[in-house]
């Protein structure tokens, strides 16, 4: 396994002082989190933030599609900070977007909202802890902020498909929601072996290989889902992580 050969902590104006493979890392990085941040809000925003069950969760929704884009502004103002402009992602089509998970065009049932938050939300708390004490040392300043906030969606997400499993009515919704959305989760943490993970590792700027992190993640929602009454979904070995 890979470990960091880089142990210096930079800030902003460093940047352009590192070699040219540093900086592309980070530039990617960065603009990942980015994407990601803003993508879930075009997921299943626009269709459900006015159309939750309750007004309580209207509510939650609202502050949740927020703080995502908060979390956008944070990322983007740091990759400013290395002159790099990405505010196209605001609008870009979820086609475009860099990762699977963003480039579905709808949720279509409340199960699917809740899985989403819990599931998708949960491999944002994966990528966060990988960028924590990193060699670019802005990350510092903006990623509690995010981890809390991302913890707390991982939250409403998991209680809400709770509720929605333990309904009999809605039960095959919740199953269906996680058979769709669990493959998708786990394609988020990249290719086994990749040399670009290997990479992040060596600058510094990821903690671990892809493979370990998904093998960490699926250790811990499996039990999740489980306590649900759901079955957890077979892992889908022709999609490129395997």
């Amino acid at each position: 396994m890979s470990e960091a050969k880089f142990t210096d902590r930079i800030q902003a104006k460093d940047v352009e002082k590192m070699p040219e493979e540093y900086r592309e890392l980070l530039v990617r990085l960065l603009t990942i989190q980015a994407d990601c941040e803003i993508g879930g809000p075009h997921v299943y925003g626009p269709q459900w933030f006015l159309s939750a069950p309750t007004a309580d969760d209207m509510f939650r929704i609202t502050h949740i599609l927020a703080e995502e884009v908060d979390h956008f502004r944070h990322v983007d103002r740091l990759l400013r900070t290395i002159g790099v402009d990405r505010s196209d992602l605001l609008r870009r089509q979820n086609s475009e977007r860099f990762l699977e998970a963003f480039r579905v065009t709808e949720a279509p049932t409340w199960a699917d909202v809740a899985t989403f938050c819990c599931l998708v939300d949960r491999v944002g708390r994966y990528q966060i802890e990988e960028m924590q004490g990193s060699s670019f040392q802005p990350l510092d300043s903006v990623l509690p902020v995010i981890m809390r906030e991302e913890i707390g969606h991982i939250g409403f997400g998991t209680a809400r498909l709770t509720e929605v499993a333990a309904d009999p009515a809605t039960k095959p919704a919740a199953q269906e929601a996680l058979d769709r959305w669990y493959p998708r989760a786990l394609d988020m943490f990249g290719r086994t072996g990749s040399r670009r993970a290997d990479q992040f590792i060596e600058w510094g700027l990821k903690r671990r290989p892809n493979e370990v992190a998904r093998r960490e993640y699926i250790a811990e929602v499996g039990p999740v889902i489980e306590r649900m009454g759901l079955t957890v979904p077979p892992e889908d070995r022709d999609r490129h992580y395997a």
